[in-house]
């Protein structure tokens, strides 16, 4: 087996790892259900504790409970975005971004996260409109991933809910370690 066949085969044994860690996330629970519940959710978490606890890094190499909330933010802009491609275009490429490189230039970690959850508050009230407005017909349109290949609309909803329960239990886990 070449080295290009064997990276493609670990690359979708990771990527089927992650929708499969995300869908079990979910569950049968309803995605806009979580959705809606987010931001609250991780409101409830920071409201105890001060701007500067939750910039604190509990594990070397890890993000902060800020820089959570700010890969947040940029899920909902990405996935708005990509959201909207896949309503408007047929079949477009979807682009990956690289996260960490997302969060490090941005600075999240210098802002507050209250600032920063009230951001992902309005830009999740926006998506969660636009979601709201998919017909069920709609929700088989794809767009091509350029890492994961082919995600339905279908499927990129409960993905995002997933992703976002993830999230909320990893800065359950980093708040209690600064405790």
């Amino acid at each position: 087996m070449s080295a290009a066949a064997a990276t493609a085969v670990v690359d979708k044994g990771t990527t089927a790892a992650y929708r499969d860690k995300l869908a079990g996330l979910l569950g049968q629970r309803d995605p806009f259900s979580v959705l809606a519940s987010t931001a609250d959710e991780i409101g409830k978490l920071f409201a105890p504790h001060p701007a500067e606890k939750l910039r604190r890094r509990p594990y070397e190499g890890k993000w902060t409970p800020t820089e959570i909330i700010g890969h947040l933010c940029d899920s909902e802009w990405v996935y708005g975005y990509r959201v909207r491609l896949i309503l408007c275009e047929e079949k477009p490429t979807i682009l990956s971004m690289d996260q960490d490189l997302w969060v490090l230039g941005q600075r999240y970690n210098e802002r507050d996260a209250g600032e920063l959850l009230a951001d992902f508050r309005s830009l999740r009230a926006v998506n969660l409109k636009l979601w709201r407005g998919v017909r069920p017909e709609q929700m088989a349109r794809y767009g091509r991933h350029n890492e994961r290949g082919e995600e339905s609309l279908g499927a990129m909803l409960k993905m995002l809910a997933g992703h976002d329960l993830s999230h909320i239990d990893q800065i359950r886990r980093y708040i209690a370690a600064l405790a």
